[in-house]
């Protein structure tokens, strides 16, 4: 972000102005997010652009793509399925950066997951202790405990919406990413790392907090019904987690 204009509590719109809080407006990213691109044309370098969260930073991505730009992007699961909307009644677990947007922020996000001008989805987790966040909104953290409920806001919105299926689902969370950072993962084969994540896809629940095996319990989605549930994790060929339970 543009350094200037960067410094705020929530998206700059009318309902920061309703509720007495400073706006980050879409600029401060956009006028960042493009000069990183002309900078890696015309360096005819790459960059990754990381959190994208606006309508304008997805077209100028999608831009400097078909002009052959070596560009990449994520965004994350926050950006899919919320909105500012969560921010009313300052709810602090809702404070995030960059920060939640509008509608139609979200709607860009999405097309630019499916016509993959965004590459990948990265949970952006980032726990906080209670202390950091039960204060005032214009000093609360900013961050959302994101991990546990990455994957079923994703097939929520996206999967189990029609939008997608869970194989392009797991290629923007798992084999595109890895192959961004150039790194072993993202799919199953005989000799490699046993790294997976097993779902249920079927199963309907309500976001709970209190049941998070992270210690970091501020997400703003709590209280939601999601589809798809992680029900285990295989780290290195141990199982790490069941149930939401640490092994």
């Amino acid at each position: 972000e543009v350094p200037e204009l960067g410094e705020g509590d929530m998206n700059e719109g009318t309902l920061n102005t309703m509720m007495g809080l400073h706006g980050i407006d879409r600029s401060a990213e956009e006028i960042m997010v493009s000069r990183d691109i002309l900078l890696a044309e015309s360096q005819n370098a790459r960059v990754h652009i990381a959190h994208i969260s606006t309508k304008g930073s997805v077209e100028l991505v999608r831009q400097a793509k078909r002009r052959g730009v070596m560009v990449t992007c994520e965004t994350c699961p926050h950006y899919i399925a919320g909105t500012e909307d969560l921010v009313r009644g300052y709810d602090t677990d809702a404070k995030v950066n960059p920060p939640l947007r509008e509608e139609e922020d979200r709607l860009a996000i999405i097309e630019g997951l499916l016509d993959r001008t965004i590459d990948a989805i990265a949970t952006d987790h980032a726990p906080h202790h209670r202390d950091e966040k039960n204060v005032e909104f214009a000093v609360a953290a900013n961050g959302i405990a994101g991990i546990e409920t990455a994957l079923s806001l994703c097939y929520t919105h996206l999967v189990d919406s029609g939008k997608m299926t869970m194989g392009e689902l797991a290629t923007l969370m798992s084999t595109t990413p890895a192959g961004i950072l150039g790194i072993e993962g993202g799919m199953l084969e005989e000799g490699k790392a046993a790294n997976i994540t097993l779902i249920d896809p079927n199963e309907t629940y309500t976001i709970d907090v209190a049941n998070f095996a992270s210690k970091g319990k501020n997400n703003p989605f709590k209280g939601q019904q999601v589809k798809g549930r992680v029900k285990g994790t295989i780290c290195q060929g141990e199982v790490v987690v069941w149930d939401g339970k640490l092994q």
